[in-house]
């Protein structure tokens, strides 16, 4: 599964001491890279965050630095300022705020913002 992540997610993957997925991660992270659809339910603490967050940023981040192994080829290189690129929903007040600190921490080497509406 990690061998798909581009060079520089697994560098920051490596600089924050992850070693190995959680099972949640090891699950999920390829069909969210492969562009389906997925549920994953999990206790509090097992990484569903980043499980959702690296394949975020892999698409996100790469296709908008026009990395040309994407699989989204046909998109035409974004711009700052061309406007929102992901969105995460969640069910109560308190699961944004802490979704909001994992993707900020999560975001912090690839110049990306996390923003938090209401």
């Amino acid at each position: 599964m990690l061998q798909c992540l581009h060079p520089s997610i697994m560098k920051d993957i490596e600089k924050h001491g992850y070693t190995a997925p959680t099972s949640i991660q090891a699950q999920s992270m390829p069909v969210a890279l492969s562009g389906r659809d997925l549920l994953g339910c999990v206790e509090t603490g097992n990484g569903k965050t980043a499980a959702f967050n690296i394949p975020m940023i892999q698409v996100v981040y790469f296709i908008s630095m026009s990395y040309s192994e994407s699989h989204c080829l046909a998109q035409q290189p974004l711009q700052r300022g061309d406007g929102l690129l992901a969105l995460v929903l969640a069910p109560t007040r308190e699961l944004p705020q802490q979704i909001e600190r994992g993707t900020t921490h999560d975001l912090q080497s690839f110049g990306c913002e996390c923003h938090l509406c209401f």
